[in-house]
């Protein structure tokens, strides 16, 4: 057996929806057709850890990303992202393809296109001091679990299946 040597990083709720804020999951568990084209293409998951659960905890309200940026908060995602990054440098050292991260539309905290979440500037301001550059794809913020194919067949095209 060989290894594919192919690594996606993940916001944290991508792999369990039961971190999001109450009320505000959109599926059971997963996003698991999400989850099934990767694992179907033979992809290592890393999955981030969620800085609002850690932060708040699982009864959180909701907050915007002006309300999370705080020092306390801020401070919390440089220190998650430091290890993460060394992480991302020893794959790529070793001969690793890290096809893509994968963010969470208007997230606080893990948007990584449009209005950054506080955890991705963080995330991204660590990687480019490292000069580690990698492509990313954003679950739609109307994304629902089952109901919407294009949006698959996007993430398909992301990862150039």
């Amino acid at each position: 057996m060989h290894r594919k040597k192919q690594i996606i990083y993940t916001a944290h709720c991508i792999l369990n929806q039961n971190s999001v804020i109450r009320d505000w999951e959109r599926s059971k568990g997963a996003f698991n057709d999400i989850v099934k084209i990767i694992i179907d293409n033979d992809i290592s998951i890393i999955q981030f850890p969620c800085p609002e659960f850690i932060f708040l905890g699982e009864n959180r309200p909701p907050m915007t990303k002006k309300e999370y940026d705080t020092y306390d908060y801020r401070n919390l995602c440089k220190n998650l992202v430091n290890d993460i990054v060394k992480q991302m440098d020893e794959y790529l050292n070793n001969g690793y393809e890290i096809i893509g991260i994968l963010g969470i539309e208007g997230s606080p905290s893990c948007d990584s296109i449009k209005d950054k979440g506080i955890f991705m500037e963080e995330l991204y301001k660590s990687m480019e001091n490292n000069q580690i550059y990698i492509k990313t794809f954003d679950i739609p913020e109307n994304y629902e679990e089952g109901k919407d194919i294009n949006i698959l067949q996007s993430f398909k095209n992301f990862i150039k299946i």
